[in-house]
């Protein structure tokens, strides 16, 4: 199969699975629907490269949105977006960039979670939340939404991913 249509069948199977994954845990709490997206776009990014995971990183936010899934504030759709992006593109660098071992393991495991949380963090509660008119309990919302839970959840998807992927590896080196 040509590789081009292999990526793109790939990827349209990963934007599958995360459409699935937010339709199904909507009604659950953050923890369960922040931990299967996160390990969506981290298995997106393992198995089909840092292209296949950027573009879910980009698309999932707006998804959550149209699906209702988390805050129904559109500005804030797009700084979701970009800690997306971040913790997708951590992922591909240190996946490309260090050799296999525990310490690769850790580092795929902790910088891309404390990079997406940071970026949610600052661009969320410290950037929009002022500049937006917000009212004190929206504020507070988006606080306890957009910390520590981020790092948590960052954290669990990264961890599931990382014992899946290489279940899918061998699947693909297999077909």
């Amino acid at each position: 199969m040509n590789k081009k249509v292999l990526w793109i069948t790939q990827t349209a199977l990963f934007l599958a699975l995360l459409i699935v994954c937010q339709a199904v845990t909507r009604a659950m709490s953050q923890l369960v629907t922040g931990s299967c997206v996160n390990a969506a776009l981290a298995l997106a990014t393992l198995a089909t490269g840092c292209a296949g995971g950027l573009i879910l990183a980009a698309v999932s936010p707006f998804l959550a949105f149209v699906l209702g899934i988390g805050p129904q504030l559109f500005p804030i759709v797009p700084a979701i977006a970009a800690g997306n992006l971040l913790y997708v593109a951590a992922i591909g660098t240190l996946e490309r960039r260090i050799k296999n071992g525990v310490p690769k393991a850790l580092l795929l495991l902790f910088v891309p979670a404390v990079l997406k949380a940071a970026a949610l963090y600052l661009l969320i509660v410290r950037l929009l939340c002022h500049i937006l008119p917000l009212q004190d309990k929206q504020i507070q919302l988006f606080t306890a939404m957009f910390s520590w839970p981020q790092l948590i959840t960052a954290l669990i998807g990264s961890a599931l991913a990382l014992l899946i992927a290489p279940v899918i590896r061998r699947a693909k080196r297999a077909a």
